[in-house]
C-alpha cells in the first residue's frame, strides 16, 4: 500500500535507445502532464526523478529524458520504478464527484442505514479494476469492486463512503 500522502503518477518502462531515454507510462488525463508536475519520487519518498522531457509513443506510452541519466545503463536501473508526487502539489478536484483515490484512505466506510463497516486501508488494480480495501473492527480486511453499483456514495467532506456488498454466489456443494 502506498503512503496516504502520496499519488501514482506513472512508472518507468525499458529503456529507449542508448542515450539515456527510458519508456514511460502515465497516469494522469493528459499523459503528456507528466512532465508537467515537477520533480516525481518513489515509492519511499527517498529518490526523486526530474522529467527533462517527455513525448509521445505510440498510443499508449511516452519516452522520457531523465535527469542524471545519460546511457542505456542508467535507463535500464530505473525499469519498473513508480512515480508519485505529494497530494497536496495535485490541484483540487474541479468538479463535486471527482476525487483522487489517495483521498479516500482514512474515511469511514458504512452501510447505508450508517453502520460502522470499517475505515478504507488503500485501493489496488490488479488490472480488472480498481478494488476498495476496508479494514473492519475486527477480522481480516474486506475486498470490494470499486464500482458505483457497490460503493454508490462517495463523501469525501463528510469523511465516508457508503458501501453495498454485492450478495454472494455460492456454487455446487461439490
Amino acid at each position: 500500500m502506498t503512503k496516504p500522502n502520496l499519488v501514482l503518477l506513472g512508472r518507468f518502462g525499458a529503456p529507449h535507445g542508448v542515450r539515456g531515454e527510458i519508456r514511460l507510462q502515465s497516469h494522469t488525463a493528459d499523459p503528456l502532464a507528466i512532465g508537467s508536475y515537477g520533480p516525481l519520487t518513489d515509492k519511499s519518498g527517498s529518490k526523486t526523478f526530474k522529467l527533462l522531457s517527455v513525448r509521445p509513443q505510440g498510443k499508449d506510452m511516452l519516452v522520457a529524458r531523465v535527469e542524471g541519466v545519460a546511457d542505456r545503463s542508467g535507463a535500464e536501473r530505473l525499469t519498473g520504478v513508480e512515480l508519485y508526487i505529494a497530494r497536496e502539489k495535485l490541484p483540487a478536484p474541479e468538479d463535486e464527484d471527482e476525487f483522487y483515490l489517495a483521498d479516500l484512505v482514512g474515511l469511514r466506510a458504512e452501510a447505508r442505514d450508517g453502520e460502522l463497516i470499517g475505515h478504507v486501508v488503500g485501493l489496488s488494480n490488479f488490472g480488472a479494476g480498481d478494488i476498495l480495501e476496508i479494514q473492519p473492527s475486527q477480522g481480516e480486511t474486506i475486498l470490494l469492486p470499486f464500482t458505483k453499483a457497490v460503493v454508490p456514495i462517495v463523501d469525501v467532506a463528510g469523511g465516508r463512503v457508503v458501501v453495498e456488498p454485492p450478495a454472494e454466489v455460492e456454487g455446487p456443494a461439490d
